[in-house]
């Protein structure tokens, strides 16, 4: 049976677009040093240029979740949905409008973490599904070179 070469398909402007993209590999706490510190200039700026806005610090929330999915190391993917919420709830501060001490900015960001919840989900739910989508990648090229080592291994020598 002749065996018919494989045609490579071409590539799509978007994909060649996404590999030109930096791709950095941090550590699990890096992701989360990342992903808070990101999140604290990103609430600052919402407070000082847009008075706070919620909105505004919930979808920019989104892409830092996403990214900290996507840059973070494979032996660390577990901690990336465990560090977005951590980073919303530090970058939730300047926008919470506490007042009265300690007592009255703790409380509002308690209120606030509750009163956004949806954006908190969200970005948690967008970094574990990355994460996930990765490790299964990784576990199947780990399971394909395993077969591939064990076809070499079983052929006898010329």
């Amino acid at each position: 049976m002749p065996v018919r070469p494989v045609r490579a398909r071409p590539v799509p402007p978007v994909v060649l677009a996404v590999r030109r993209l930096p791709n950095p590999r941090l550590t699990g706490l890096g992701a989360g040093l990342f992903a808070s510190a990101t999140m604290l200039v990103l609430g600052f700026l919402d407070w000082l240029i847009l008075d706070g806005q919620p909105i505004v610090y919930g979808l920019l929330f989104l892409p830092v979740s996403a990214l900290t999915a996507l840059w973070v190391r494979t032996a660390d993917l577990v901690t990336a949905p465990i560090s977005v919420p951590i980073a919303f709830a530090v970058g939730v501060v300047p926008i919470s409008g506490g007042t009265a001490g300690f007592g009255g900015q703790a409380m509002a960001v308690v209120t606030a973490l509750a009163v956004h919840a949806g954006w908190l989900y969200g970005g948690t739910l967008v970094a574990g599904l990355i994460a996930s989508v990765r490790k299964v990648r990784d576990m199947g090229r780990r399971q394909r070179a395993a077969a591939l080592r064990g076809q070499a291994a079983r052929r006898p020598a010329p």
